[in-house]
């Protein structure tokens, strides 16, 4: 099948390139154990696999380039797992660069276009001296079988295979094109196909195989090599049987019939199941599984276009926007009157929410794909800083929504790149100050108060206050005998353009970065906090939104506007007595609460709102707790209920405003603005100093 022949390929290779991009990150991640000594022989087969299935895939869509440098680093990796090569610190590295090279050859295929001749030539020499120089290509199939063995099969090995794919097979994503394009590659390769199963064209099915093959190959390889090819076709997919021996003039004859193979009778036959192993089976295209029995085949998982699911988000959060607006109407309606509407609208309210946490369930991904790359980044750039860095990871099965995985790429890259050269010293500056030559640099997630938080942490030298000073003061970030707190200079990294690098390098000094940071995690609707000890190490944290579509909010009422507060940062909500709502100097209106003194921060003072309440007795203050933890009370008007609402991006619809995270639209068809709490208490600061 191929694009000449009319057949559209597309949809075939978009699903071939996702499983490339899957299996270079887990080639990458497994190799990495390996680096560090953790990994095992199962580790090695894993590699293999994944290479392996890069190398047959490209076969099927004739990626010539790819098969070629992917079959040479196949072969090295056999080479490894056999024991004929040993797995030193320099193959190791090896692989990495070679799995490097393999992706740039995978999307070069996936853009059409090619790489320079010369690309990974290198690598593919080095990987050539390892395996003995063997060949690089793969030869023709046979369209129709010799009709005597080749010189060469003197001194080789003749086997017959007969091949008879399971009527299901290709629902298991297995092609028989790619196997023989494989056994092609080991060798002489002739081909009978057997037609005796196939139906009238109207009685075909296009997901059934109809198919069989009788091959005879000579080749030099052994038994193993002809198992390999089929091992990802388990016992009920394929009946594969392997014979050795000369039977080629039986095979002939029949083959010449015209009729199949019928009795084909060679020497003793051995029928040999080919059951991968265990990482085998994992190693298969996503949503596949083995058949149970028969002719059944049980599909574990489906791949979906992410734009399918974005359209069924956005149609959820539709259906939300309207069963508030049914709420909303049915509200005069008592249970006495219209029990079985009061009923429905329940229902109707608890399927909704079902329906949404399960479509946001699909969205959701475990944060490990993000962390992967952590640490192959943190072995090439404390090599090229000569640092000892050692990254420990924790969290990684965390589940965020994959849009704001997708956003923290770039700062997560950012984030770590500067852990290792601003803040990590070398070996020499930690031992001389007590410290143990190799640095920590710890990665983590976790879910925590309905959000996720990310935090990057090293055990460096610290922010150095008087450098960011001195350098936002000569940038004119900030005026000369303006008064700034250490949170405050710690956030001028994150300035357009700042940076204290002594001098430009491939690592950093350009000034570009950390308010790319700043920027993206922003657009997710998340912030960015950092907390610095000076010889001590810094803690950059990362607050961010499960999901960008629906969340649990409070409606509030400020004057003759209503405000949405998460529900997730609100702690409790009261009426203050007179005792307990005061004013302190220099510190403004508090609220006392068990002992505890908690800032006051009117809405309506911030916002500019007219006609609201401005006696914290006679309104209603609502405690909410900030990313940092700090607790805040917020003077309302009155409560007008907990629902559900739909979050409406500001910046794609609108621009961004301060204080505002989003906006909803609620059951009357008005609009309603989604409070952001952090920056509230900035705000509320700054306008209590102004009054």
């Amino acid at each position: 099948m191929s694009d000449d022949q009319g057949y559209d390929l597309s949809q075939f290779k978009a699903t071939y390139f996702e499983e490339c991009a899957e299996l270079l990150a887990m080639a990458e991640e497994t190799i990495a154990r390996l680096q560090e000594g953790s990994g095992s022989d199962e580790d090695l087969n894993a590699v293999f696999r994944c290479v392996h299935s890069i190398k047959g895939g490209a076969g099927a869509f004739a990626f010539d380039d790819l098969v070629n440098f992917a079959h040479v680093l196949e072969t090295a990796l056999d080479h490894l797992r056999s024991g004929r090569v040993a797995l030193t610190p320099h193959m190791a590295d090896l692989m990495v660069r070679g799995n490097d090279v393999l992706g740039d050859f995978v999307r070069a295929a996936q853009a059409g276009t090619a790489l320079p001749p010369n690309h990974g030539a290198d690598i593919l020499a080095q990987l050539n001296t390892l395996i003995g120089g063997e060949q690089t290509t793969l030869k023709p199939v046979l369209a129709t079988p010799p009709t005597a063995p080749p010189a060469s099969a003197e001194a080789a090995k003749t086997f017959h295979i007969s091949f008879r794919p399971a009527p299901d097979m290709l629902r298991t994503g297995n092609d028989p094109l790619l196997m023989f394009r494989e056994l092609a590659g080991l060798g002489d390769l002739s081909l009978v196909v057997d037609r005796s199963a196939l139906p009238q064209l109207t009685e075909m099915e296009s997901s059934r195989s109809y198919l069989s093959w009788n091959a005879t190959l000579v080749t030099s390889k052994g038994r193993n090599a002809i198992d390999e090819v089929f091992e990802f076709v388990a016992g009920d997919t394929a009946e594969i049987i392997i014979t050795e021996g000369d039977a080629a003039a039986a095979f002939v004859g029949e083959a010449e019939e015209g009729e199949g193979w019928g009795l084909f009778a060679p020497p003793p036959v051995e029928t040999h199941p080919v059951a991968p192993s265990a990482p085998a089976q994992a190693a298969k295209p996503a949503g596949t599984a083995p058949a149970a029995g028969g002719d059944a085949v049980h599909t574990a998982s489906i791949r979906v276009d992410l734009d399918k699911i974005d359209r069924l988000v956005n149609m959820v959060g539709e259906l939300v926007i309207t069963q508030a607006m049914l709420g909303q109407q049915a509200s005069g309606f008592t249970v006495e009157s219209h029990p079985e509407l009061i009923q429905g609208l329940q229902e109707l309210s608890h399927h909704t929410r079902e329906l949404q946490e399960n479509v946001m369930a699909i969205r959701a991904q475990p944060v490990k794909a993000l962390f992967s790359k952590a640490p192959r980044l943190v072995r090439d750039l404390s090599g090229k800083l000569s640092k000892q860095v050692r990254l420990v990871m924790s969290g990684e099965n965390t589940e965020v929504d994959k849009t704001v995985i997708e956003q923290l790429s770039d700062p997560l890259t950012h984030l770590i790149r500067n852990a290792l050269d601003h803040g990590i010293e070398t070996p020499e500056e930690r031992m001389a100050v007590g410290k143990p030559a190799e640095g920590t640099i710890h990665l983590g997630a976790e879910h925590r108060s309905g959000r996720i938080f990310i935090q990057i942490q090293d055990d460096g030298r610290g922010i150095n206050r008087e450098r960011v000073l001195a350098k936002a003061l000569e940038k004119g970030l900030v005026e000369r005998g303006q008064q700034l707190t250490d949170e405050q200079i710690d956030m001028l990294i994150f300035a357009p353009g700042f940076s204290t690098a002594a001098e430009v390098s491939d690592v950093s000094g350009r000034g570009v970065g950390m308010d790319v940071v700043r920027k993206n995690i922003q657009d997710v609707g998340g912030r960015v906090v950092v907390q610095s000890t000076p010889g001590v190490g810094s803690r950059f944290i990362l607050s961010l939104p499960l999901t960008l579509a629906v969340m649990d909010g409070m409606l509030v009422q400020v004057g003759g506007q209503r405000y949405v507060l998460p529900l997730t940062n609100i702690v409790e909500s009261l009426r203050p007595t007179a005792q307990q709502a005061r004013s302190l100097v220099d510190v403004g209106e508090v609220l006392t609460i068990r002992g505890e003194y908690i800032n006051l921060m009117p809405l309506h003072a911030i916002f500019g709102i007219e006609n609201a309440i401005t006696d914290p007795t006679k309104g209603l203050v609502v405690i909410v707790e900030t990313e940092g933890g700090e607790r805040v009370g917020l003077l309302v008007d009155e409560l007008l209920g907990q629902q559900q609402v739909v979050i409406k991006s500001l910046d794609s619809n609108f621009r961004p405003v301060q204080g505002i995270s989003a906006a909803t639209i609620l059951g009357d068809g008005r609009v309603a603005l989604i409070l952001d709490v952090s920056a509230l208490r900035q705000m509320g600061a700054l306008a209590l100093a102004a009054q």
